[in-house]
């Protein structure tokens, strides 16, 4: 029972200060800093190793590609507007670039005097320029007359070729000549592109090398060589470069008439946006180095001098290029639920009662049985679904054209500006509607976000509907690395919800008000603030009151003073937050019943779960949403309630056992630093909940 403190009465009346935010930008580099720790965990598999330091390396790309651009955008128009944490968008990118300098230093610290190291010990090595032998240079050498010169293209710098245009993250080389040309120039300078094409890591035969699992770099074979794309001419610096770009994609949807056509016209545009940072190897000499900032239009605070290969996320490829699973984390079969076994009719399973899925621990499978059952039955006559992410060769997608062709009713609701996933989802829209689907683009402005799939069925003389819900996307490759919460139900209320959605998606109607679930943009913030609001006041009178929310991000400010009022009338609130989080837990009189952990392990955690005790009869939803302007109020998004209550109780456990973990949780303090959680004793059993869950799932 929760009992009303002393400083309850005495409410702060201003939430909203400064000091009790903290800055969005800099809490992601949080977040990236905590994966870049796996990086040098010792009980992390070598290998897996490399991956989370190359996963870090990627995050950083889109970090600047989104974040860091919109503040260079927001500066340079002169915005003096700071954010809930006091900030300008100039102080945000001078402490923003003091700490990826840092982030980047030890990266490389990592890979050069940890990471490649342990590799050589386990036979994988990286054999540099001067380390190769005279059939292992012959090797090259043929590698690279037969596969590099056919499709690389060099540009000698003068008048009449300027400075190119170079693709966004690409691998260039900037090359100092001395000489003279075909055309009796003398000396300057060149710019070569690595082909894309081109694979970054090149395995040495074994036959010439110490193992099966010696490599070399593109970027070594080309810089070798760099003297045969200059005849007569030599070569005295070749140096690595590489330039990221501002690559939010900006369409005027009050102008345009037809969103895919206007988007198809900006996925160029990505590609050569303005520069943001530049990478270049820590030997290019001053002068080149200066030379790429004017031509990018950048200044030192963008420019980052590295000890290693441009672009640590080349080598995320190698793992999969070894057959070393002691280097890996342990292959895993995930579980199936015990109402589905193969060859189930899935309608009459979710007749006898709600599934839920929790991937990856459980298996994908049901889902796409799902459609191809509703695919193939004679009774079902509509499908209705919303793709965000999918990948191109996604089987639910081949599997509604299927249902398509057959004559069934099929509409899909593609959400084209997926950020990053924009191309694929063209396509995908275009082989759908080429098979007969019903294909809408959601509504302009807002991002449809939700993850629906719905299916109609003809039931004696009735029609009944079935769904799913998801808290992540349609796509079998993310089920294995995401953790990820899924709703098959054919609760009449929920499926009235939902059908409600997918009509205003088509129609934009305005429908009655939803029975069960939450929406954004409608009623999920208002919702979620609604039932925080009834939390404290529970407190007040000394009802029970808590709230677990398990989301990914946490930024907006109304639902965090919602929380901070809430925490000043007792309510003990646990928050698990993956990434981004601008609420300051644990401050006097403020916040000192918040708790915030971040888990950060094998799998990445993508669950959105909410749970309000509600005066002991708990309310718990799971949702699409994060807990984010853009999730709450700018997008289409689901959250649905879990009314089983079995089902209730399993997820309420499944966030006790990630509170109780003391492997993968960072625990965050008031002045927003995040700290390994710290065992009460040398004793005490170490306990991951993936691990757990893992374990639990394969016994099923």
């Amino acid at each position: 029972m929760a009992t009303r403190p002393d400083h309850a009465l005495r409410v702060e009346t201003d939430l909203n200060k400064p000091e009790y935010f903290i800055n969005r930008e800099l809490s992601q580099l949080a977040f990236n800093r905590r994966v870049f720790e796996l990086a040098k965990d010792e009980r992390v598999p070598l290998l897996e190793r490399l991956r989370f330091l190359c996963i870090t390396s990627s995050n950083l790309d889109e970090f600047f590609e989104v974040r860091v651009a919109g503040l260079v955008q927001q500066a340079e128009l002169g915005g003096t507007q700071r954010g809930p944490d006091g900030l300008t968008p100039q102080d945000a990118l001078s402490r923003i670039s003091r700490i990826t300098h840092e982030l980047v230093n030890e990266q490389y610290s990592v890979l050069n005097n940890t990471i490649l190291p342990d590799l050589e010990r386990q036979g994988i090595r990286f054999k540099r320029r001067e380390e190769w032998d005279a059939s292992q240079k012959q090797f090259v050498q043929e590698f690279f007359e037969n596969e590099v010169m056919p499709v690389i293209t060099p540009i000698r710098l003068d008048p009449a070729h300027p400075f190119p245009r170079t693709l966004n993250k690409s691998l260039n080389f900037i090359v100092l000549l001395e000489g003279r040309d075909a055309f009796d120039n003398r000396d300057g300078m060149a710019i070569v592109p690595a082909p894309r094409a081109l694979p970054r890591l090149i395995r040495i035969p074994e036959e010439i090398s110490q193992g099966p699992n010696d490599f070399a770099f593109l970027s070594s074979v080309i810089h070798t060589f760099v003297n045969q794309l200059f005849p007569g001419m030599e070569s005295t610096g070749c140096y690595q470069f590489r330039v990221t770009r501002n690559s939010d994609l900006f369409v005027d949807t009050e102008e345009v008439d037809d969103l895919l056509r206007a988007l198809e016209g900006e996925l160029p545009s990505r590609r050569y946006g303005d520069a943001v940072r530049l990478e270049v190897a820590d030997n290019c000499p001053e002068d080149p180095s200066r030379y790429l900032l004017r031509k990018f239009e950048l200044t030192d605070q963008e420019l980052y001098q590295v000890k290693g290969p441009v672009n640590l996320g080349r080598l995320i490829t190698l793992p999969d290029m070894l057959d070393r699973p002691d280097l890996k984390y342990p292959s895993f079969t995930p579980g199936m639920p015990k109402q589905y076994s193969q060859g189930t009719n899935i309608f009459t399973s979710i007749q006898n009662g709600e599934l839920l899925l929790h991937h990856p621990f459980q298996s994908f499978t049901p889902v796409v049985e799902f459609v191809r059952q509703a695919t193939s039955d004679p009774n079902v006559l509509a499908i209705k679904q919303t793709l965000y992410r999918t990948g191109l060769d996604s089987v639910l997608v081949q599997a509604l054209m299927e249902a398509a062709r057959g004559g069934k009713e099929v509409t899909v609701v593609v959400e084209l500006r997926a950020r990053f996933e924009e191309e694929a989802n063209i396509e995908i829209a275009t082989k759908l509607q080429e098979a007969g689907v019903h294909v809408v683009y959601g509504i302009v402005g807002y991002k449809t976000h939700a993850k629906m799939l719905m299916v109609v069925r003809r039931e004696q003389k009735h029609l009944v509907r079935y769904v799913h819900l998801g808290t992540g996307n349609y796509h079998y490759r993310t089920a294995r690395l995401y953790t990820d919460y899924g709703l098959f139900t054919c609760d009449p209320d929920i499926c009235q919800d939902v059908h409600k959605i997918f009509m205003q998606l088509t129609t934009h109607s305005k429908h009655p008000p939803l029975k069960r679930l939450l929406q954004s943009p409608f009623t999920m913030q208002s919702g979620v603030i609604e039932r925080i609001d009834r939390e404290a006041e529970n407190a007040a009178a000394g009802k029970s009151a808590r709230i677990i929310a398990k989301v990914n991000g946490l930024v907006s400010s109304q639902v965090i003073t919602a929380l901070y009022r809430a925490s000043q009338c007792g309510v003990k609130i646990d928050l698990i937050v993956r990434g981004v989080c601008c609420l300051r837990p644990g401050v006097e009189g403020v916040s000192e019943n918040i708790t915030v952990r971040s888990i950060v392990g094998r799998f990445l955690e993508h669950t959105r779960v909410y749970c309000f005790e509600n005066g002991g009869s708990p309310e718990l939803f799971c949702s699409s949403a994060d807990w984010m302007p853009r999730n709450l109020v700018q997008r289409v998004e689901q959250g649905f309630p879990i009314l089983n209550s079995k089902l209730k109780r399993h997820i309420i456990r499944d966030l006790e056992l990630y509170m109780a973990d003391n492997v993968n949780s960072w625990v965050m303090d008031k002045a927003g630093h995040y700290h390994r959680h710290a065992r009460q004793s040398d004793t005490e059993e170490l306990m991951s909940a993936q691990n757990r869950l893992l374990e639990e799932y394969r016994e099923h």
